[in-house]
């Protein structure tokens, strides 16, 4: 155990975010977010269509569909989130609520923002929307387990200090007032991707064991990572508003939890029609567009 204390002492972090390609600099928090776009865009295609291959496949174009708006939404809705939530840290100028590009974006309202205009797109299409929150489930922790090194590369949302062997490293510039003479914090960005990565697992598993009428699998999701992000809200230190003693997310989170508990109660008990127990939809005929569809009657 000495030996491994002193070869994991703890975790060093980058000195910069952006990644220096000569005449390019790329914005690594940027990447991560695209990477985990693409990597739950992927997985949700797959169990969409029931082909590695999704865009092979008629059916493939809807979850492109609903990828494209759906980020367009999460963005939306995830600035949205920080705006109301942190009003104390946005400037007074008009255009600031839609400064996305200053930073600032709730987790919360990306999620909410997303599945809202990714529902308006499934049923425009004349699909079930309970279907595909369950195809999409294990992609959008997918996708949340691999944004969040966006916030190792920026030195952001950290945990208290910590002497773990896995501590992470913090440089003074980033560092909280009150903790200039801690260097090294939990890295709860690490703790939530992986939580993270370990619900996908669970989730797949769930869904290939077991019999879950939809929206259940999405209603485990959320499960899943409320548990999990109040868990980190404990730990965090940045600055955030408070409520008899726990902070706004933390409460989300509990929020979202009884919520969640209640819908997958709802879904287990509801009645269904009689049909094949399938995420795909049958295949769908004729031309193919990048903007929602109306509903075929």
């Amino acid at each position: 155990m000495a030996v491994l204390g002193i070869v994991v002492g703890s975790i060093p972090s980058p000195s910069s975010g952006e990644i220096d390609l000569g005449p390019v600099q790329i914005h690594a928090y940027g990447l991560m977010l695209l990477l985990g776009i693409v990597a739950a865009t992927w997985l949700t295609g797959r169990r969409w269509t029931g082909r590695w291959a999704f865009w092979s496949d008629p059916r493939g174009d809807l979850v492109f569909r609903v990828a494209m708006w759906g980020v367009l939404g999460g963005i939306v809705g995830a600035r949205l989130y920080h705006v109301v939530t942190s009003w104390s840290t946005v400037d007074g100028e008009w255009w600031e609520p839609f400064a996305v590009w200053e930073g600032g974006l709730g987790v919360w309202g990306g999620i909410l923002g997303g599945c809202l205009v990714g529902a308006w797109v499934v049923r425009r299409a004349g699909e079930s929307i309970f279907a595909f929150m369950d195809a999409v489930a294990p992609g959008l922790l997918l996708a949340q387990a691999i944004g969040r090194w966006g916030n190792y590369f920026n030195q952001e949302l950290f945990g208290k200090p910590t002497d773990l062997p896995w501590a992470l490293e913090i440089s003074l510039d980033n560092r909280p007032a009150d903790y200039t003479l801690f260097s090294t914090f939990h890295p709860t960005f690490l703790y939530e991707s992986l939580w993270s990565l370990l619900g996908v697992a669970f989730l797949l598993l769930v869904d290939r064991r077991f019999t879950i009428k939809a929206p259940g699998l999405f209603c485990l999701y959320v499960l899943w990572y409320t548990v999990g992000r109040f868990g980190m809200e404990l730990l965090r230190i940045d600055e955030a508003h408070e409520f008899l003693g726990l902070r706004l997310n933390a409460w989300v989170s509990i929020g979202f939890f009884v919520l969640a508990l209640i819908g997958f109660v709802w879904s287990q008990r509801r009645k269904v029609g009689a049909g094949p127990r399938s995420a795909a939809p049958p295949p769908s005929e004729g031309p193919t567009m990048a903007i929602p569809k109306g509903r075929v009657r």
